[in-house]
């Protein structure tokens, strides 16, 4: 399934002066979806860890915030090699972990070479914690929202009406009007 935030993780990629990335969207929209296809189809490699599922992986971050030592210890943890440039590390759930979001703050300074994305959907209530250090200026953010019509035609690869939606040719969506009524029922339906 394609999503327009694949376009604008292609850009984040190619930026000159990249850092890591932190996805915000709620829950079930498709963070983690949407990082592994991208991690997949623009990289060699893809390292995942969920933050959320274990606390030996988020003890990775409570002794120190180098870069290095935290790279070889997820080397380690995952039994696969973490490449500058050829690997995308996910960082999901990230807001379970706040050594682990402030940690983004060293890898921008002090590792740009490696590429991080981050999601969380609790980001939000995270931030209101009084311990939390937030790596402020040192991150970039996108924002993900649920699919929204365009995207869900094609998902079921009907990307022709989408096509014809975005022409404004408003006889030929007159034409296909109770098509696009069917699908707007099941967009709603579906969620």
């Amino acid at each position: 399934m394609k999503r327009k935030i694949t376009e604008k993780l292609i850009g984040w990629k190619n930026k000159e002066g990249r850092m890591p990335l932190i996805i915000n969207g709620a829950r079930q929209v498709g963070k983690t979806y949407s990082a592994l296809s991208f991690g997949r189809d623009c990289y060699n490699s893809t390292a995942y860890f969920n933050l959320e599922d274990s606390a030996e992986l988020a003890s990775i971050f409570e002794r120190d915030l180098d870069p290095e030592r935290i790279i070889k210890e997820l080397e380690a943890f995952s039994a696969q090699r973490i490449l500058p440039e050829e690997t995308l590390v996910i960082f999901d759930e990230i807001q379970t972990a706040e050594r682990a979001l402030t940690s983004l703050k060293y890898f921008c300074e002090k590792a740009p070479s490696y590429h991080i994305v981050a999601a969380g959907s609790l980001l939000g209530v995270a931030l209101n914690r009084s311990k939390y250090s937030f790596p402020v200026g040192k991150v970039d953010f996108m924002d993900l929202y649920p699919l929204n019509f365009r995207e869900f035609l094609c998902a079921l690869g009907e990307e022709r009406f989408v096509e014809i939606l975005d022409s404004s040719d408003t006889d030929m969506v007159t034409m296909f009007k109770s098509k696009y009524l069917d699908r707007v029922r099941e967009y709603y339906y579906v969620g």
